[in-house]
């Protein structure tokens, strides 16, 4: 049986833990070969040798910056010589860091934004020149619901985010002719990912000291904000990308889509 996605090449960034894994090995399942871009070398290694011994296809793991932009033409220019083309980019790499507007560090906003926006138009930029030259190809960008609503004590996050439907609306407008999509997806509280649980400054961390309260009320404060009572996982954001990555979205271009259990629906 033929695969959703059989033999298309695909470039996660952020794709070497959590969220960014999970799309790598999902798009493989689908019948991608994955170039697994990651800031940390060790991780973009280990999840192309996961990928490749999961799912039989060709996975390579690329170090990447994609706040320099030589970097990032680097990483577009070894996937497009490696595999022939570029098909599908899915723009994951991102950070988060939660303060109140008036003690938040000039430095740490910045941060966010170069990241999360800069970062994202870099790879974005690069990738477009190849997939524009052979008149096909797909941008995800993982974006948030943080990109619809503004988000308590989290301005730079939910700002980076609303440029980034913006991008991604002005990307899908410019290469409409040349065969390109773009959208971005914008995913709920993804409760049990690495962002939320793991390290000194997981979210759980951040947002309880911000709102003073435990851990597990945070939790059971998110849980209870979505209507269908569960924080979203990452299959369920896998899904979406794999519709969009594919010709079943062929005239879908410029979308913010939600995928957020009905917490949001504008």
């Amino acid at each position: 049986m033929t695969k959703t996605l059989e033999d298309r090449i695909a470039l996660v960034t952020g794709g070497g833990q959590g969220l960014g894994q999970a799309i790598c090995l999902r798009l493989a399942q689908e019948g991608c070969h994955v170039a697994v871009a990651d800031i940390k070398q060790e991780i973009a290694q280990e999840t192309a040798a996961l990928v490749a011994a999961e799912t039989g296809q060709r996975a390579i793991a690329i170090t990447c910056d994609v706040t320099d932009e030589a970097q990032v033409s680097a990483m577009v220019a070894r996937v497009a010589a490696e595999f022939g083309r570029l098909d599908v980019l899915v723009s994951n790499a991102g950070i988060l860091i939660a303060e109140e507007i008036t003690e938040f560090a000039a430095e740490k906003w910045r941060a966010v934004m170069n990241v999360n926006l800069f970062g994202y138009f870099l790879v974005a930029k690069h990738a477009a020149r190849v997939m524009k030259a052979q008149r096909r190809g797909a941008i995800i960008q993982i974006n948030s619901k943080s990109g619809k609503k503004g988000s308590y004590k989290n301005s730079a996050y939910a700002a980076s985010k609303f440029g980034g439907i913006g991008l991604t609306q002005s990307i899908a407008l410019e290469l409409a002719e040349y065969g390109v999509r773009a959208n971005a997806i914008c995913p709920g509280n993804l409760l049990d990912s690495p962002l939320w649980r793991l390290g000194p400054h997981s979210l759980l961390k951040q947002y309880a000291r911000n709102l003073g309260i435990t851990e597990e009320e945070v939790l059971q404060k998110y849980i209870d904000l979505v209507p269908v009572k569960r924080g979203c996982t990452y299959d369920d954001v896998c899904n979406v990308v794999v519709f969009l990555a594919s010709d079943q979205a062929s005239y879908m271009t410029g979308q913010a889509i939600n995928v957020t259990g009905g917490q949001e629906m504008r």
